[in-house]
């Protein structure tokens, strides 16, 4: 799959802090490197979302979390893949103090970031090629989602570098849980 999606040119703009338009499981998505700043901030701007709120980040496995530096609570990748599965769900945990400085252009000075693996395949494709991206819906704050490659075209134009089309989109924004020390669920957003 990721062969038939992903080419070298398009390897090149996102390792270099390119942002485009991708399919998720849920939604259109602006995409971007989560590893650079300048790609977050562009997003940022893209959006006209409010800089003191932190974007969802979508992973490949598990295993990426601890390059953020994420506390995972006892069992957390049993109940982190049980939650995934059932629905698109992203799960917000707290960050290493280390870890917290380097990316707090990413927690926005909560010291903690949500993460979620997502169940599309076109979405996995990119993450296993280009590890961890920030993915926040495609539209202007405040207004519908994209459901399909032209409305997303329609709002951002060629201010992105790439578009990549998956059909009519009509998901919901994901499920929003903290998961405390034991790892008992709190659902922040349905």
């Amino acid at each position: 799959m990721s062969n038939t999606i992903i080419n070298t040119k398009l390897s090149d703009v996102i390792r270099n802090g390119g942002v485009g338009v991708i399919p998720t499981d849920t939604l259109y998505a602006l995409a971007g490197s989560a590893f650079s700043k300048r790609a977050v901030e562009r997003i940022y701007e893209l959006k006209h979302r409010d800089k003191k709120k932190p974007f969802i980040v979508l992973v490949y496995d598990v295993v990426d979390l601890e390059k953020f530096g994420a506390i995972l609570p006892r069992g957390f990748a049993e109940k982190a893949h049980k939650l995934w599965k059932e629905e698109p769900t992203s799960i917000i945990l707290p960050l290493t103090k280390t870890k917290m400085v380097e990316f707090e252009y990413l927690h926005r000075g909560t010291g903690e970031m949500a993460f979620r693996i997502p169940k599309s395949e076109i979405c996995l494709a990119f993450l296993e090629d280009f590890g961890p991206l920030v993915a926040p819906s495609a539209n202007l704050e405040g207004e519908k989602p994209a459901e399909t490659m032209e409305e997303a075209k329609a709002c951002f134009g060629d201010n992105v570098d790439f578009y990549v089309d998956g059909g009519r989109l009509s998901g919901m924004a994901s499920r929003l849980i903290r998961l405390n020390e034991i790892g008992e669920v709190l659902v922040l957003r349905r």
